[in-house]
Formats: structure tokens, C-alpha cells, sequence
């Protein structure tokens, strides 16, 4: 199996997911701890700004907005592309640790996976049809996003190969199964697809991933049970 660490699984979920490294940061994590109280209100309050829309918008307009000043804004980012960066990522690594938090060390891969992008679907849910419409418009912003989307991806591929080697699942491609599984919350955050749903994107996303995973368990139960058709009908 292509990708898959061949090891004894005797140790917890998690031994096996911390050789992935995570995207590279925007704020460095000492810039992170460097903030100050009112600085890190500023990113919160930029966050429910942006999610109205933000292209229009120029530096002294968020300045004004927040009731701030210019120089406190540069403080943080010396250009609005660089605020929207930073603003993604904080979310973008909130969510991330919270999904991560969320596997418990003796979960079962598939519960583990069902569980992560449930979790990291959460970002989906506070998308905007706005802020997504603006998002195309900054490269930088999209590359930062599929930078977190190869990631979970790594992370889902990771876990699939184990639930193939502990029985759970048959022999799938499970490198094209991760890239679906993961890549379903990004792409139903899309502007052009916020708009047709009828639920949430979060919803729409937790919905589809479901119904991914009952689809391979039922592969392979239906291969379990051709199996042992067959080698009852041996014995015959």
C-alpha cells in the first residue's frame, strides 16, 4: 500500500500523525505571543468585518471601522493583503487545533476521520457568500487555504491507510479518497456553491462526508460478507 507506514498499530492515533508537518505561518508563532490584548481584539473585530465583504474596503476605512488608528493597523500588517492573511490563518489554525484536540488517542481511524473533518469543517460554516467572493480575488489568500487543505489532506490519507491495514475498510485508493474527503468543506465554501445549497456548508459538507464513509464501510462489508459466502460454499 502506497504511503502507508508499516508498522505494528500498537500505538495511539496520534504517534502516527505527528511526523505531517503543518503549513508554514504568516504570523511567526513568536509575533503570535508578541500581540497585545487590543491587538488581538483588532483581529477578532477584523474577522467579523471581512466576513461583510472586504475588496471595497481601504486601510483607512478598517481604521475607521474599528475605531483605531492608521499606525495601529500597520502595527499589525503593513498592507490590507497582509491583514487578510493573518485573519485567515488565525482562523484557519484555530479550527486546525481544535479538530486535532478532537481525536481522542484510541479512536478507531474512520471515527478519528469522521471526527477530525467535522471539526475542521467548522471554518466552512462561519464562510460567508462575501468574504469566499472576495477570497478569489487575493492569490496569496488561496494559496494560504490549499496550503491547510494539503495538510488535512495528509492528515485523512494518513488515517485511511491505517483503517485499510486494521481491517476497516478494503485496498481503496485511499490517496483519491483523502483528496474528496478533505477538499469537500473548501469546496463548499466556494462562492458559486454557498449560493445553491440549502443548508449551511458546514452542513452540506458534514452530510456529503457521511455519506462517503458509509459507502466505503459498506464496501466492505459487502466484501466481508462475499468472502465468507465463498469460503462457506468451499466447505460444501
Amino acid at each position: 500500500m502506497k504511503g502507508a507506514i508499516l508498522k505494528p498499530r500498537t500505538e495511539s492515533i496520534d504517534f502516527y500523525l505527528k511526523d505531517i508537518r503543518p503549513p508554514k505561518l504568516v504570523l511567526s508563532k513568536q509575533k503570535e505571543t508578541e500581540l497585545t490584548e487590543r491587538q488581538r481584539n483588532l483581529l477578532s473585530g477584523l474577522g467579523k468585518l471581512f466576513n461583510k465583504g472586504f475588496a471595497h474596503l481601504t486601510m483607512a476605512e478598517i481604521a475607521k471601522k474599528l475605531n483605531c488608528s492608521l499606525r495601529t493597523l500597520y502595527s499589525l500588517a503593513p498592507s490590507k493583503e497582509q491583514l487578510v492573511l493573518i485573519v485567515i490563518e488565525r482562523n484557519l489554525w484555530s479550527r486546525g487545533r481544535t479538530a486535532m484536540s478532537a481525536i481522542s488517542p484510541n479512536m478507531q481511524p474512520l471515527k478519528a476521520i469522521r471526527t477530525y473533518l467535522q471539526a475542521a469543517n467548522v471554518a466552512a460554516a462561519k464562510t460567508t457568500e462575501a468574504f469566499a467572493r472576495d477570497l478569489q480575488k487575493v492569490p496569496a489568500a488561496q494559496k494560504l487555504i490549499e496550503d491547510h487543505n494539503s495538510y488535512l489532506i495528509a492528515i485523512t490519507h494518513r488515517l485511511l491507510d491505517i483503517a485499510v491495514e486494521k481491517g476497516e475498510i478494503g485496498n481503496v485508493d485511499t490517496a483519491a479518497i483523502a483528496r474528496l474527503m478533505a477538499g469537500i468543506g473548501r469546496d463548499f465554501s466556494r462562492p458559486e456553491v454557498i449560493g445553491s445549497l440549502r443548508s449551511s456548508p458546514k452542513q452540506a459538507a458534514d452530510e456529503a462526508l457521511d455519506l462517503v464513509l458509509a459507502g466505503l464501510t459498506s464496501r466492505n462489508q459487502h466484501r466481508n460478507n462475499q468472502f465468507r459466502s465463498e469460503e462457506s460454499n468451499g466447505y460444501k
